[in-house]
Formats: C-alpha cells, sequence, structure tokens
C-alpha cells in the first residue's frame, strides 16, 4: 500500500549535524535504503522535515522506514495511506454515493 510518509525534523537535532556536517550523509543513506518512490524537503510549521512517497506490501516493515529518522534525528514520522487516481477510480465512490444518502 502506497503511503506519504511526512517526517519532521527537531530544529536543534538536525541543527547539531549540519554543523557537523553529518546531516547529507545521513539522509543520503535513509534514502539509499529506503528507496522511496519521490521526496520532497520543505519547511513545515517552523521545522524541517519532507513528505516521502513509500509503497509498503506489509505493516512490518513500518519499522524499516521509520527508525532511520527517529534514530538519527529524533524526528517525528507520520504515516499517511493515500490513493492515485486509479484507486481512487476503483474505490467505488458512486455506490458509496448512493449507500449513504
Amino acid at each position: 500500500m502506497r503511503f506519504v510518509l511526512h517526517i519532521s525534523l527537531p530544529v536543534e537535532k538536525f541543527n547539531q549535524a549540519v554543523r557537523d556536517g553529518t546531516a547529507g550523509e545521513k539522509m543520503r543513506q535513509i534514502l539509499e535504503e529506503s528507496k522511496p518512490e519521490a521526496a520532497y524537503f520543505c519547511a513545515k510549521d517552523g521545522k524541517r522535515g519532507g513528505f516521502l512517497i513509500v509503497d509498503l506490501s506489509d505493516p512490518s516493515e513500518i519499522p524499516r522506514f521509520a527508525e532511520p529518522w527517529f534514530l538519527l534525528f529524533d524526528a517525528s514520522v507520520e504515516f499517511l495511506p493515500t490513493m492515485t487516481p486509479q484507486d481512487l477510480q476503483r474505490a467505488g465512490l458512486e455506490q458509496l454515493g448512493k449507500q449513504w444518502r
């Protein structure tokens, strides 16, 4: 199942990694290991962070995607289930609309 993985990086912990020169290498290592379909980085709510698109075949894969961010950056991680337009077409919205009038 496809998820948007939202990562929020604590300011001080990430500042420390930037200052000691390890931030880029740590992020490269995480991304190389997790192989997201896409990765976008931005500031949200005053913190650095990002949104990754990941595909999990089983819930047991959650730690593989979350733990590196927790362990290396003390990050907050949120998994948001998501659909492609094709998934939404198969969802049966018309039938649900009729059922729940």
